[in-house]
């Protein structure tokens, strides 16, 4: 908007901050929700406590721990366009139009990472080179990170 200040990107350090930070809260969640589905299914197959031994299928894994991280971050960016960890390094996802982004955007933006990551990351190293700050998936999902003023005391 005319006479308005650019909102300033985060910075990469702040934005790996916030990823550890939330990478910290979300294997717990995968853990449970792994434990829980394997508990289930050894219950639908009747396989016994007594067993010393049973491996749940390494594809239904993966698959589970890509749709917790997905769960996680939709809901919260669905919520207020923060997670946890972009709460304690003031970071927030908007969408072109500066506001929270609805669940299909977040859901793209969630897919859209791997593109980011396939060629080695360099869809997360691109935010170094954009002027913009963007990352390849905030352009895929027409998202953008922001970062937020300090509070005032």
């Amino acid at each position: 908007m005319p006479g308005q200040e650019p909102i300033a990107p985060p910075s990469l350090l702040r934005r790996l901050a916030a990823l550890l930070y939330d990478t910290l809260l979300v294997i717990p969640l995968i853990g449970v929700t792994v434990a829980v589905a394997s508990a289930v299914e050894m219950w639908v197959l009747g396989i016994e406590e007594g067993v010393d031994y049973y491996q749940m299928n390494p594809h239904i894994v993966q698959l589970l721990s890509v749709c917790c991280v997905a769960v996680f971050f939709t809901l919260f960016w669905r919520k207020g366009g923060q997670t946890l960890g972009m709460q304690a390094w003031r970071i927030k996802l908007v969408d072109e139009q500066g506001q929270t982004p609805g669940t299909g955007r977040c859901l793209l933006r969630c897919a859209a990472t791997l593109v980011s990551l396939l060629p080695a990351g360099l869809g997360y190293w691109w935010c170094l080179f954009d002027k913009q700050g963007r990352y390849w998936h905030d352009y895929l999902s027409g998202t953008r990170l922001q970062l937020l003023p300090k509070a005032k005391k």
